[in-house]
C-alpha cells in the first residue's frame, strides 16, 4: 500500500496590504470605530492582504499551486488529483478546482472542492491522503484558497477586522515511507449558528443574510476545547507522544486562541507557527499559508513532525499529523 507525503508547499497573497490604521480610517467613513491598538490587543492582527475587485479565488489558488509544484520539482502534467478547500468559490459551479485545473492546463484527473470553512484544508488533505493510499492518485494538489473580503459586512466590527484573502497549497505524493501519519476529522452541525454565512441564491435573488456572522465567545470556547482534544486524539491514533511534535501549525484565527491551545497542550511558544499578525484569518488558506512560510524560512525541515489543525464554521474541526 502506498503512503502519502508532502513534497512541496506554496502560497500566494494578493499584493494589496491593508494595515490596521488604514482599515480603521476606511471604517470610520462608514461610522465604525476601531483602532490598531484595539485590533492587535484582541486578535494579534496587524495587517491583512485584500484582493482587488474582480480577482477570484481560482486565481489565488492557481498562483499557490504553481509555487507548490515548483517546490516539489513537478510539472502540472504530473498531477492527477486537485482538491480545493474554499468557502468563497468563483461560481456555484463549476468547482474552483476545475477552474484551477483549466488554468494549469492539465485536464483529465479528478478535480473537486471541499467545503469545511476554516477546517477545509485539513479536510482536503485527509481526503487526498485517502486517494493516494487507495492507489487512486499519485500526485495531488491540495489547496486552501479564499477571497473572504467579498462576504464581509464592512460595517460589522466584530468580523470585518478579522479576515484577509490568500491561498496556500501543498503537493501530496505517493511514497514508500509514511508522511501523513494520522488524521482526525470532526463536525457538530448543531453549532452551525455560531459561525455562518446563511444567505443563498433562490430564483436569481439573494435570500437570507449573505454576510459572515460570528458569535466570537462561542467560537473561542469550542475552538480551544475541540482542537486540544483533536491534537491528543490524532497523536494517539499515530502512536506518537504529543511531546515529540516539532511544530504545531494551527488555524490562524486569533492569537489568543492559538496561545490558549498551545498552553493547554504544553507546546512551547517556539514550536508554534503564527502568521495571523501578517495574514489575518484567511480561513481555509490559513494553515497551508503558515506551513509554506515556515518551510520557506527554514523552520520546518525534512523529517520534522508537524501537527496541522483547522477549526471553522459548520461547526468543523480536524487535525493531521505529518512527517515532512
Amino acid at each position: 500500500m502506498p503512503y502519502a507525503r508532502i513534497t512541496g508547499t506554496g502560497g500566494y497573497l494578493p499584493p494589496r496590504i491593508v494595515s490596521n490604521d488604514e482599515l480603521a480610517a476606511e471604517l470610520a467613513t462608514r461610522g465604525v470605530e476601531t483602532s490598531d491598538a484595539w485590533i492587535v490587543e484582541r486578535t494579534g492582527i496587524r495587517q491583512r492582504h485584500i484582493a482587488d475587485p474582480g480577482v477570484k479565488t481560482s486565481t489565488l489558488a492557481t498562483h499557490a499551486a504553481r509555487a507548490a509544484l515548483e517546490a516539489a520539482g513537478l510539472a502540472a502534467t504530473d498531477i492527477d488529483l486537485i482538491i480545493v478547500a474554499t468557502s468563497t468559490p468563483d461560481f456555484i459551479f463549476p468547482s474552483t478546482a476545475c477552474l484551477v485545473q483549466a488554468n494549469l492546463g492539465t485536464p483529465g484527473g479528478a478535480a473537486f472542492d471541499v467545503q469545511a470553512v476554516c477546517s477545509g484544508f485539513v479536510y482536503a488533505l485527509a481526503t487526498a491522503d485517502a486517494f493516494i493510499q487507495a492507489g487512486r492518485a499519485r500526485h495531488a494538489l491540495v489547496i486552501g484558497a479564499e477571497v473572504f473580503s467579498g462576504i464581509l459586512d464592512w460595517s460589522d466590527r466584530r468580523t470585518c477586522v478579522l479576515f484577509g484573502d490568500g491561498a496556500g497549497a501543498v503537493v501530496l505524493s505517493a511514497a514508500e515511507e509514511p508522511g501523513i501519519l494520522a488524521a482526525k476529522l470532526n463536525a457538530d452541525g448543531s453549532q452551525m449558528h455560531i459561525l455562518c454565512a446563511a444567505g443563498n441564491v433562490d430564483r436569481g435573488e439573494v435570500t437570507g443574510d449573505p454576510f459572515l456572522r460570528m458569535d466570537g465567545q462561542a467560537v473561542f470556547k469550542l475552538a480551544v476545547n475541540s482542537l486540544s482534544r483533536s491534537a491528543r486524539e490524532v497523536c494517539e491514533q499515530a502512536g506518537v507522544p504529543l511531546e515529540q511534535i516539532d511544530w504545531m501549525v494551527p488555524h490562524q484565527a486569533n492569537v489568543r486562541i492559538i496561545n490558549f491551545i498551545s498552553r493547554k497542550l504544553h507546546v512551547p511558544d517556539d514550536k508554534v507557527v503564527i502568521t495571523v499578525g501578517e495574514h489575518a484569518n484567511t480561513s481555509a488558506a490559513s494553515v497551508p499559508l503558515a506551513l509554506d512560510v515556515a518551510c520557506r524560512d527554514g523552520r520546518i525541515r525534512a523529517g520534522d513532525l508537524v501537527l496541522l489543525q483547522g477549526v471553522g464554521g459548520g461547526f468543523t474541526w480536524g487535525s493531521v499529523l505529518a512527517r515532512m
